[in-house]
């Protein structure tokens, strides 16, 4: 409200909605309780009873839907409040792992498992995430609704499991290893969207592509071969299997799942942006 709107103002982004729907007591009620596309058996039963023509409520329907959707000024600031988040707890993750010896060796995750000190540092570290994907579970309801919806609701799920699982069983120095891994791309395919919503199409496509190399190559390859590899395979050998361990990598497969399902999204958005010239 008090930056990312004044920012989006600067940019030329108007804070006007689109045309709005002429009040109409008989069509409000279809377009509520019935259809929000009428076809044209309903469309031409809809002009007799109003003494409208056809075009003219259908029309009215296209300004009704778009009546909805929210302003371009919306979707910017969202996208520049999660920009923000995390291009901060990004550079806060580096410089924390930067200095831990797990982050160079993943087998320092298990040694001496499960008594492990629990720093400050890393105690707000993962605070601070588990406060904002739990900000993001509640706010999916309210927040611009997205074709990936339920996507996102399985991720935010299995993310607030893993993270408070993981805390639970002191499994933190392998999770600060997802949280920086999960980081290092979204902040880039938020500051795509707040090019493409300023008109910078050029910045957008360079953000787009920039953020589908390093999502590929940290999801498909980094957190396959380096994560899984020592929460499956390293700690087996080091401290063995136990009950909690199938449920914590298990949570951490159905994320490589999500990552596999994002990827092909990703690849297909930019071959089609390659045959248009534009994301």
């Amino acid at each position: 409200r008090f930056i990312a709107k004044p920012c989006a103002i600067n940019l030329g982004i108007q804070d006007s909605g689109p045309h709005r729907a002429q009040p109409n007591a008989i069509l409000e009620k279809v377009f509520t309780s019935i259809t929000k596309s009428p076809d044209g058996k309903r469309l031409e039963g809809l002009a007799k009873q109003l003494d409208w023509d056809v075009r003219k409520i259908q029309r009215w329907f296209r300004h009704r839907r778009n009546q909805d959707k929210p302003t371009t000024l919306t979707k910017f600031c969202e996208s520049m409040w999660r920009f923000t988040f995390y291009l901060s707890i990004f550079f806060y993750g580096i410089r924390f792992l930067w200095t831990a010896p797990w982050f160079w060796d993943t087998r320092q995750c298990w040694y001496n498992y499960p008594f492990q000190p629990l720093t400050s540092r890393l105690y707000y570290y993962y605070i601070l995430e588990l406060a904002f994907y739990w900000s993001l579970m509640f706010s999916q309801f309210t927040d611009i609704k997205r074709k990936d919806f339920l996507i996102m609701f399985v991720h935010h799920l299995a993310t607030i499991g893993l993270i408070t699982f993981s805390y639970m069983n002191n499994m933190v120095r392998v999770g600060t290893l997802v949280l920086c891994l999960h980081d290092a791309s979204d902040f880039l395919l938020e500051a795509a969207k707040l090019a493409n919503y300023a008109k910078y199409q050029r910045l957008c496509d360079a953000f787009f592509m920039l953020f589908g190399v390093v999502f590929i190559v940290t999801r498909l390859g980094i957190y396959p071969f380096w994560i899984l590899n020592t929460t499956l395979f390293e700690s087996w050998e080091l401290i063995g299997p136990y009950p909690s361990w199938w449920l914590f990598n298990g949570l951490l497969v159905t994320l490589q799942v999500l990552h596999i399902i994002w990827s092909y999204l990703i690849i297909r958005t930019a071959y089609k942006a390659l045959v248009r010239g534009k994301v």
